[in-house]
């Protein structure tokens, strides 16, 4: 039996304008997903799906999911025509848009075939059969959400928009610090919001010149600040990035909600992650005390939130 894990991640600053060639910064959760694969007699494989999730999430990414294993089990060249595999998703990563959770779960399906089948690849191979996985839930993604669930820690990624090696960097902020996730409970289509942004783009190539030359000013910002471990800086960073993000129409109303109640208990920043118009949003607290005041507000409010740390 082979076993293995893949980080949850959040995305501090840069989700869809890392699909542009701008910098992104990505930080892995301590809350992963874990898979078994055990080889046993017959051909094929089956899953079991035992992940926490938003109510919908697994049923609607179903065909994703399969289509992720199958690209994963044909890149790590594993022969299924003979022997079947029994995988076993677990782990107490909530399964939720913007969470990493499909880079999740094929890392760490990569990292079960890994061991089981004595492969020995190291990190960079795992990254890119994880890589594989992802392409059936993304087309063609940036490929920051199976590098952070890989490698772990604070990430600073630019994807290579000319087909070469994307560049990353670990940054060691040398500060842990208190982060709130909050669940819209609404799961929406990577692929489809992605498609709209590009529409817009197209139509409007002078204003997303600004957005963009504005973003990357932030980025560079958002950089020195966490290596510099400034919590204030990072939460104004974190602010003006969410507006960025309503501005290219990828933050729905319910995110803006769940941002206002952060900021109101407190937060020094707040934003929405991932593929947005719904999925999560995340809020920088200074301390425990203030995580836990906003996590219980938005939950008094009927949402889903949990406490974790980046840095």
């Amino acid at each position: 039996m082979g076993y293995g894990k893949g980080y949850g991640k959040t995305i501090l600053f840069g989700e869809h304008f890392v699909v542009y060639g701008l910098p992104a910064i990505a930080s892995a959760l301590s809350s992963s997903t874990t898979a078994e694969v055990q080889v046993v007699d017959g051909k094929g494989w089956e899953v079991i799906d035992q992940r926490p999730a938003t109510p919908g999430y697994k049923e609607k990414k179903y065909d994703e999911a399969m289509q992720s294993i199958k690209n994963v089990i044909k890149h790590m060249n594993i022969d299924v025509g003979c022997q079947k595999l029994e995988i076993t998703f677990s782990g107490d990563l909530f399964a939720a848009s913007g969470v990493g959770a499909s880079a999740a779960q094929a890392t760490s399906l990569v990292r079960a075939i890994n061991e089981s089948f004595t492969l020995m690849l190291d990190d960079e191979k795992i990254n890119e059969a994880a890589y594989e996985g992802e392409k059936a839930y993304h087309g063609t993604p940036s490929g920051i959400d199976n590098t952070a669930s890989t490698y772990g820690g604070l990430i600073w990624f630019v994807k290579n928009l000319n087909g070469g090696k994307n560049t990353m960097e670990i940054l060691d902020s040398g500060k842990r610090m208190p982060l709130v996730i909050a669940n819209t409970g609404i799961t929406a289509s990577t692929v489809e919001v992605v498609g709209d942004v590009r529409k817009l783009k197209e139509a409007n190539p002078v204003i997303f010149e600004k957005f963009f030359n504005e973003y990357y000013n932030l980025a560079i910002n958002a950089k020195v600040a966490l290596l510099e471990g400034d919590p204030i800086n990072i939460g104004k960073l974190m602010n003006q990035n969410h507006k960025l993000l309503q501005e290219i129409t990828v933050s729905g109303e319910i995110n803006d909600k769940l941002v206002e109640i952060a900021l109101d208990n407190g937060a020094l920043g707040a934003k929405m992650t991932g593929t947005g118009r719904g999925g999560l949003v995340i809020a920088l607290a200074e301390n425990d005390e203030v995580q836990k005041n906003i996590t219980n507000a938005i939950e008094m409010k009927g949402y889903d939130a949990w406490k974790t740390m980046i840095g």
